[in-house]
């Protein structure tokens, strides 16, 4: 038997030999080459054929790049009237860990691309502006006997609107609905039927997807360029109103495409709104204001003879 005495210095070895192993493992770790440094890309190819990973994706401006996408058309021969989408890449970020909740808009485009019609649902339980519902178009008109209808999927619009007197009874429709839920920063509630109506049946609808990008269809490939310019501007407008001014424009990115082409990176400038700094504006004017007040003073102290 080996006593406990003797036993000692083995146990000592062993710990000695285990530190310096882990020792020898921390310094192979910290000579490790360090990694390759990646290799800046070229701006723009000489050949015709090259490596696409070799250079920088190039961007256009958003007329030439209208006008790529009818030529990609007419050489690939494919539907001249298929759809121009744009996908937004977006910048939710605010102050500290704040960010924009994903949101979804309705706007009226300035050049419609389809005869189709969204189905709009109108709840009042007044008889009077029932009939100006359908006479303008509303595909269903009710009071609260269609909240079963709808929490049992039996009945189904694109867009839900409503005139205040029934708001109250609608409640148990809220988490059903969600964002179509009827409310006045939507536009969706109000008295004037017609206009609601008018609205919510040609307007264009996009949401959010995957918490910062923005998928959606702006026109026809057939249509005059400043049409889909028009039309792709009125959308990029819209997004914006949902980022404070003072912060980094939520657009960072923006793609353009028709249905079989591959997509084309934009130019921002000439397409994001332009913020007027009106802070800026209000110091230029107190320093005018603080250059001419001596010019007056002396005037005065002439016209005085002080």
């Amino acid at each position: 038997m080996v006593s406990p005495a003797s036993a000692r210095p083995y146990a000592a070895a062993a710990k000695t030999a285990k530190k310096d192993a882990k020792r020898s493992r921390q310094e192979k770790v910290k000579e490790k080459p360090p990694p390759r440094r990646r290799l800046l890309l070229m701006s723009k190819p000489v050949d015709d054929v090259y490596l696409t990973w070799l250079y920088r994706r190039p961007c256009y401006q958003l007329e030439q790049a209208v006008g790529m996408l009818k030529r990609f058309q007419e050489l690939d021969f494919t539907h001249p009237k298929q759809f121009v989408y744009i996908n937004v890449f977006l910048d939710m970020a605010l102050q500290k860990k704040k960010k924009v909740e994903p949101f979804s808009s309705s706007v009226t485009l300035p050049h419609r691309f389809t005869d189709e019609v969204n189905k709009v649902l109108v709840f009042t339980e007044n008889e009077q502006e029932a009939e100006a519902a359908r006479e303008h178009g509303a595909a269903i008109v009710g009071g609260v006997e269609l909240i079963k209808w709808i929490l049992e999927d039996e009945i189904q619009a694109d867009f839900y609107v409503a005139v205040p007197a029934i708001m109250p009874k609608l409640i148990p429709l809220r988490n059903k609905l969600r964002r179509k839920y009827p409310a006045t920063r939507r536009n969706s509630l109000g008295s004037d039927i017609p206009k609601m109506l008018q609205f919510f049946r040609e307007c264009h609808e996009y949401t959010v997807e995957d918490e910062s990008i923005i998928k959606t269809k702006i026109a026809r490939l057939d249509m005059p360029t400043e049409h889909i310019i028009a039309n792709l501007k009125t959308v990029i407008h819209d997004i914006c109103t949902f980022k404070p001014s003072n912060f980094d424009p939520i657009v960072r990115r923006l793609v353009i495409r028709s249905s079989t082409s591959e997509g084309l990176l934009l130019n921002l400038d000439g397409i994001l709104p332009q913020v007027e700094k009106v802070e800026e504006k209000e110091e230029e004017h107190a320093a005018d204001e603080d250059q001419q007040k001596p010019v007056q003073e002396s005037f005065e102290c002439l016209m005085c003879d002080c």
